[in-house]
């Protein structure tokens, strides 16, 4: 069986982050580093209690929601998965069909994802019962995190507060670009988050069927 062939596009080593998708659980420092996002002019999208945090300290917000013409469902259960995010996410930029579609659907770029995940392992070991466990199951949260790291040649992955404080100051001094390396080391530490929550999952289901 053969792998997919790379898909043609253009190269970018400096890529300006101008429209951001922000969803975070944690919210520590999330609204100070949005501060300096909008500071740079930056376009920040946001879902549920994140985009009222940032609203309640003056950031300017888009809803999702009101992005993507779709509405939260399901008790929240869907929020982000919308080709209109998915699509901002994961488009090669330079290629013609690519672009094509973009403008066919009406999609926009998006730059930077914010974005860390419910408290699973936290809830496991609280001793939450099979329902409540499996309700903090994280989906639109990896599949974000996993869309933006894949398209790390263009997209910036932000998956903990602890990247917060560097990207500040790098923000800052590039008024708001980033390199592709950073990009790349963003995108590996995303990678190795989601393993980590699969792990837990799979490890918790594992013991309780057991």
């Amino acid at each position: 069986m053969s792998s997919h062939k790379a898909i043609e596009g253009k190269k970018a080593d400096k890529v300006k982050v101008q429209r951001a998708l922000v969803s975070v659980f944690d919210k520590t420092g999330v609204v100070d580093f949005c501060k300096v996002l909008a500071e740079l002019k930056v376009e920040i999208l946001s879902t549920g209690g994140t985009a009222k945090k940032l609203k309640e300290a003056g950031v300017p917000v888009t809803m999702v929601n009101d992005y993507t013409g779709a509405p939260e469902i399901l008790n929240g259960r869907v929020k982000t998965l919308n080709p209109h995010i998915h699509g901002g996410l994961l488009a090669v930029r330079g290629n013609e069909l690519h672009e094509a579609e973009l403008k066919r659907e009406k999609i926009g770029l998006i730059d930077m994802v914010v974005c860390n995940l419910y408290p699973f392992e936290q809830t496991v070991a609280k001793g939450s019962d099979w329902d409540t466990c499996i309700e903090n199951i994280d989906i639109g949260g990896p599949s974000m995190i996993r869309s933006a790291a894949k398209n790390s040649n263009y997209v910036a992955i932000v998956s903990s507060p602890d990247q917060y404080k560097e990207l500040t100051e790098t923000l800052k001094k590039t008024e708001g670009c980033l390199e592709l390396a950073q990009r790349k080391k963003l995108a590996c530490a995303a990678f190795t988050l989601t393993a980590k929550y699969d792990t837990a999952i799979s490890t918790y289901m594992t013991k309780q069927l057991s």
